[in-house]
């Protein structure tokens, strides 16, 4: 049965409905903190360059209908995450110069893990997108960013995932399949996202006003993954590097804001063949270690626009978006990702800064992973899906997500949705699944 620790967020947001309106106070529904401004001393800390947040997110999800287990169920998952961004050119005079350290707790289980996936092979989308890379303590960002040239030239180094700056994305839905950076859900072997971090280098250029290209060198050290060392400094355990570049244009089309983005990733590290052995057979036929390749790459595609507004408030209209990755077909399970949606911000008057959001998305599994699989279990004599020990033939799995988000207060967003993922994990043997969803996002 799901346990709800966090229940005392019923009554918070109770409290913003009836908040008072001095933005200073503890619960102001218009204070961007619930706990306020400290009597002023948060405002005046911001002024000298001081900026500490405590950020929450929780998200529960309910397997209502369908999935690999039809016991239904509900399953909680948090994080917390502590940062302090610090303006160096306020506090020590190092013009255009920033310091951020971010640290980030997760906990809690993912509907998706049993119900919903058949766990002989998992899944490829996750219900509940904060789930995930351990329930552990994190160093999830400690970088410094100086700016040259007048701010043409950014470059950044520290502790940071990849998806920070390269195939970024917001995540207010709560599937994965429409959250974050895509490229790390696709290849998170090599492209590690929030809230794992690693030793990395980002240079940016800004070619104009509205045009940007950025280059980045990251650590590939999958010791990093473990939930251990979440604040693992050392270099012990890297297998090479991950270099992605991507252009970045942000058009104002007709006044309205858009992202467009371009990138392409390269890693030198080895990687695995999924089929072949070093002989270029079916490794799963011949018994032999499955060949490596010298490096892994592939592609992503990304665009945000702002398509329709109010007079009254330009925040307020129909934005759309999609995003699409291609993969290296030798190394990786997933070869291509294509994704779509839209959220409109402002639907009524009486709710200005509530949202609305839809997406489908379609994960399609490399035709070599699938070959493999099915020698797998030719060799092993299985042919019945339902035998323990078969491993189920992954394909294409689709999802499907609705969202409201309520915005309680200017620091309590709280988001119920309802998720359909059809074929989860890729298996057409597994019912298609029916999530509810709930998503709270909330800053002290």
């Amino acid at each position: 049965m799901l346990q709800l620790p966090k229940t005392c967020y019923i009554g918070l947001a109770l409290s913003a409905l009836a908040a008072p309106t001095g933005a200073s106070e503890m619960f102001a529904s218009d204070s961007p903190w619930m706990l306020g401004d400290w009597g002023g001393t948060r405002s005046e800390l911001l002024e000298k360059g001081y900026d500490f947040t405590l950020g929450y997110t929780g998200e529960m999800g309910s397997n209502l209908h369908g999935g690999y287990d039809h016991d239904r169920t509900a399953r909680y998952s948090d994080q917390f995450t502590f940062g302090s961004h610090l303006d160096l050119e306020k506090i020590l005079g190092w013009h255009d110069t920033e310091f951020q350290l971010t640290i980030t707790e997760r906990h809690g289980d993912n509907i998706s893990n049993d119900r919903i996936n058949d766990p002989r092979v998992g899944g490829f989308t996750s219900a509940q997108e904060v789930w995930g890379r351990g329930e552990t303590w994190r160093l999830t960002q400690m970088w410094i960013k100086q700016k040259y040239f007048d701010g043409a030239l950014d470059v950044k180094f520290g502790r940071f995932g990849e998806g920070e700056d390269f195939n970024s994305f917001p995540c207010d839905f709560q599937n994965l399949a429409f959250c974050g950076s895509q490229v790390g859900n696709w290849v998170g072997g090599i492209w590690y996202n929030w809230p794992v971090s690693q030793w990395a280098l980002r240079v940016r250029y800004n070619l104009s006003d509205a045009l940007y290209a950025q280059v980045g060198v990251f650590q590939q050290n999958p010791s990093n993954l473990e939930s251990g060392n979440g604040f693992k400094l050392s270099g012990s355990g890297t297998q090479g590097a991950v270099m992605p570049v991507e252009l970045v244009w942000s058009p104002q089309i007709n006044g309205l804001k858009g992202e467009y983005r371009a990138g392409y990733y390269y890693s030198n590290a080895k990687a695995q063949d999924v089929l072949k052995d070093s002989n270029g057979q079916p490794a799963a036929l011949s018994g032999a270690a499955y060949r490596s390749s010298s490096s892994k790459h592939g592609l992503w595609l990304g665009a945000q626009q702002q398509v329709t507004s109010l007079a009254s408030d330009q925040s307020r209209g129909l934005s759309l978006f999609a995003n699409a990755t291609v993969h290296d077909k030798k190394t990786n399970a997933i070869d291509n990702y294509v994704q779509a949606g839209l959220v409109y911000k402002g639907p009524f008057d009486a709710r200005a800064k509530d949202d609305i959001g839809f997406a489908l998305a379609r994960v399609h599994v490399n035709p070599a992973y699938r070959k493999n699989a099915r020698l797998a279990n030719q060799a092993a004599g299985l042919y019945d899906y339902d035998n323990p020990g078969f491993l189920p033939v992954q394909d294409t799995e689709y999802s499907a997500e609705l969202y409201y988000g309520i915005h309680l207060a200017n620091w309590l967003t709280v988001r119920p949705n309802l998720q359909y993922i059809r074929h989860p994990g890729g298996v057409s043997q597994v019912d298609g699944a029916l999530i509810g969803g709930l998503k709270i996002q909330s800053s002290f």
